[in-house]
């Protein structure tokens, strides 16, 4: 078997100080500590369910709020699933995944284009799930877009609960990249693009 796909990254500003590290070919183990409870919930989803070891630690300005530090661990999440992908030879690239939670269900697709893509239509129920601000849903996956140089199409098709409307957006991102970053036996050592990059 060959050796797992890991990276480690820290991005330090002058509003957080972040470290992500990543083995893609994990069991979902994970150890986090954003200082945001209901972000530390969406990204056990996408470690459980798209068995990714994570290991994510941050500190950031939230005596103003949560933006910086949750648009700066998609940065950094990006960039460490850019490393611990490599030249993505032998990847399936695509991804896609259909997730229910009662009464919410959503749609993750993604793609390993090497182009930063996103379409994001989320109709959240509310604007709060607790304490957490769901517009910084969208500035997470749009950070982690920019820096995995990924195309990424998340739908939720129905929810009226946004706490099962967001959880089922995580899960179905951790099982579509799951899916997508997975090794095919079929085409071990190329490059899944007529340009022969991504």
């Amino acid at each position: 078997m060959s050796s797992p796909r890991t990276a480690e990254i820290s991005r330090n500003t002058s509003e957080t100080q972040i470290r992500v590290a990543i083995n893609l070919d994990g069991r979902g183990q994970q150890k986090l500590d954003t200082g945001v409870p209901f972000f530390d919930h969406m990204l056990d989803q996408i470690a459980r369910h798209g068995l990714i070891d994570l290991d994510i630690a941050a500190k950031g300005d939230l005596h103003i709020d949560a933006h910086h530090t949750v648009e700066d661990v998609g940065i950094a999440l990006g960039q460490a699933v850019a490393k611990a992908m490599g030249d993505k030879a032998g990847i399936r690239r695509y991804g896609h995944a259909y997730v229910p939670l009662d009464e919410s269900l959503s749609r993750v697709v993604i793609d390993f284009s090497g182009r930063p893509g996103l379409v994001f239509n989320v109709p959240f129920a509310r604007a709060l799930t607790g304490t957490f601000d769901l517009d910084l849903t969208r500035e997470f996956f749009q950070g982690f877009v920019n820096h995995a140089l990924v195309t990424l199409h998340i739908d939720n098709l129905r929810g009226d609960n946004a706490h099962h409307q967001c959880e089922t957006v995580f899960k179905a991102f951790g099982r579509a990249l799951r899916m997508a970053a997975e090794l095919d036996p079929r085409a071990a050592g190329t490059i899944p693009s007529t340009k022969g990059s991504l």
